[in-house]
C-alpha cells in the first residue's frame, strides 16, 4: 500500500501518519511544498523512534509524483466525493492520496479523477476529520480487503500467556 500526502502542512500529522505507515508496512509519499521540514522535532516526536524505519519518498510537486509513479492507481480521499471509501476495491499496490489540512485536494484534480474519489461518511456539518485519523480509517480498510497481508494478526501478552486459565 501507498499513502500520499499532497502538500501536508502540520508536522505532527505527518509524523503520526509516518508511524502508522511503519506499523502497516505502507510506503509514505510526500508531495512538496510542505508546511515544515522533515528534520523538525515535532515530526519526529509524533513518529517516535519509528521514523528511521519509514519507507518515504519526497516529490518536488504533483507532476513529479506522477512522472515517478507511471500508471499508479490513485484513490483521492476528500470530503467532496460521492463514493464511500468502503465502496471501492483497493489493490495491494494502490496509492491513497490525502490533501493538505487547510484545503484538501484541489478540485481540478478531483474532477480529473472523479471515478477514484472517496469519502468517509460523517454526520451534520462537520468539515473534516483529523488527517491522521482519516489515513488510518481508509488504510485499514484497504489492508482488511487485502487480508492484512504480511501483518501480525495475533497479539502477545508481555507478562502472561493467552493459555492461562
Amino acid at each position: 500500500m501507498n499513502i500520499v500526502l499532497l502538500e501536508p502542512e502540520i508536522p505532527q500529522n505527518t509524523g503520526n501518519i509516518g508511524r502508522t505507515c511503519v506499523a502497516t508496512g505502507t510506503k509514505l509519499h510526500l508531495i512538496e511544498p510542505m508546511g515544515f521540514r522533515l528534520n523538525e522535532k515535532q515530526i519526529k516526536r509524533a513518529g517516535l523512534d519509528y521514523w528511521e524505519d519509514l519507507d518515504i519518498t519526497v516529490y518536488d510537486n504533483y507532476q513529479d509524483f506522477l512522472d515517478k509513479n507511471p500508471g499508479a492507481k490513485i484513490y483521492m480521499a476528500t470530503t467532496k466525493a460521492q463514493k464511500c471509501y468502503t465502496d471501492v476495491k483497493y489493490e495491494p499496490d494502490c496509492f491513497i492520496m490525502f490533501g493538505k489540512e487547510s484545503a484538501g485536494i484541489p478540485e481540478d484534480l478531483l474532477l480529473k479523477n472523479k471515478e477514484n474519489t472517496i469519502r468517509i461518511p460523517m454526520v451534520g456539518d462537520i468539515r473534516s476529520l483529523n488527517l491522521g485519523n482519516s489515513v488510518a480509517i481508509i488504510l485499514y480498510e484497504a489492508l482488511r480487503q487485502n487480508n492484512f497481508s504480511s501483518m501480525n494478526l495475533q497479539g502477545h501478552l508481555h507478562y502472561h500467556s493467552w493459555n492461562e486459565v
